[in-house]
């Protein structure tokens, strides 16, 4: 049993890969054998539209083509049996980092020839097994201004494209991150500082809870 854990924040000891470590310790608590990947170290674009993984009787067909530094991490992605994938947020979407893996995650494995299944709907998968996913976000918004932003409905998509291909995924929130390890340093509204520090004492460790949790969960109904 494999779990994948993919670090899109160019932070490796940050909010978002504190959220990926603890899910990962959940993942290995239930078994699994964990990897996690840091994004930012690696040289790739996103999907160049080539079409080489919608090629007829071709090697490529339903694997990205591309020859960059992504192309081993996606093997492993298609490998594993759990992918947990970790963001922080920039203008209300993922990094544009983890938005290239997406597109070369998520677009070979869509069929372009879709079959019927049994009870008559159509199989865009390529992929013929489970595969448990999960969003994790972490954002420096309060959470009632990440809904006023419509945050969950721009976010949500990226899990609704992945249960669409993998067959399962669950998105989990971390709002009002503390950012700066000494806030006096930076050009910011006061209060921000005392805000979020009051969050990172008081609810930060419950979201660490939550990804532990999270990471165990989905390990568990790989297995069954």
């Amino acid at each position: 049993m494999k779990a994948l854990f993919i670090n899109g924040s160019p932070r490796k000891n940050w909010s978002t890969a504190q959220m990926l470590e603890k899910a990962m310790q959940g993942a290995a608590d239930a078994g699994a054998e964990t990897e996690i990947v840091h994004l930012y170290d690696y040289s790739f674009t996103g999907c160049k539209s080539c079409f080489a993984c919608k090629l007829k009787n071709a090697k490529t067909n339903g694997v990205c083509a591309i020859r960059d530094d992504l192309r081993p991490i996606l093997e492993k992605a298609h490998d594993a049996d759990v992918i947990v994938i970790g963001s922080p947020i920039y203008f209300s979407y993922p990094t544009g980092t983890v938005r290239a893996f997406l597109e070369r995650l998520l677009f070979p494995s869509l069929s372009y020839n879709p079959q019927p299944n049994a009870d008559g709907t159509l199989k865009r998968s390529l992929f013929e097994k489970l595969v448990p996913t999960a969003m994790i976000y972490t954002m420096g918004q309060p959470q009632e201004g990440a809904n006023e932003q419509d945050y969950p409905k721009i976010l949500d998509e990226n899990g609704r494209f992945l249960e669409w291909l993998f067959g399962y995924s669950e998105t989990l929130y971390s709002y009002n991150t503390y950012q700066f390890s000494d806030y006096s340093r930076y050009d910011i509204m006061e209060g921000v500082e005392e805000m979020r520090r009051k969050q990172r004492d008081e609810q930060f460790p419950k979201d660490l809870r939550d990804a532990f949790e999270l990471g165990k969960r989905l390990v568990l109904k790989a297995q069954n």
